[in-house]
């Protein structure tokens, strides 16, 4: 079967543990959702600022499973406010960031929407515009490339 693919892309499962460096995320489980066009991300005490000029966002996560107990605040830089429709069908405005993602050892930058996730299993939903051309879904299997370790935002 993967013979018929380019050797360059990487194979995931539904599920998988990525990094976002750049907000300081070592790791969290991530869904892979080919039906959702953004990458969301679970944030909340979500606040804009300007720094140099520039339009800036800072939030916080809670970046395990069922824990809010563990918070993590991160900052980007706010690229867009759009309107997206959840799984659910209900319109919510977003803001968006655009930083890297690091799956494996492959890193890139993907557009991410932030919203409060708290209710939901996953803290992290990939979408398909942050895979396309890179990542085959191999939807009966999970954590494919293993957990990254602690220090990789240190790289």
């Amino acid at each position: 079967m993967a013979e018929n693919y380019p050797d360059d892309l990487i194979w995931i499962g539904w599920r998988e543990w990525i990094s976002l460096p750049e907000l300081g995320i070592d790791r969290i489980k991530a869904k892979v959702d080919t039906g959702a066009r953004t990458s969301a991300l679970h944030a909340f005490k979500i606040e804009t600022l300007r720094d140099n000029g520039r339009d800036r966002i800072r939030f916080c996560i809670h970046p395990l499973q069922r824990r809010t107990d563990i918070e993590q605040s991160c900052t980007a830089d706010l690229v867009d406010i759009r309107n997206v429709m959840d799984s659910g069908g209900h319109r919510e405005m977003r803001y968006v960031i655009i930083t890297p993602v690091m799956i494996g050892d492959i890193r890139w930058p993907i557009e991410i929407t932030l919203t409060d996730r708290d209710i939901m299993n996953f803290r992290m939903l990939l979408g398909r515009t942050a895979m396309r051309g890179r990542i085959v879904v191999n939807p009966g299997t999970s954590y494919l490339l293993g957990k990254p370790p602690k220090s990789r935002r240190h790289r």
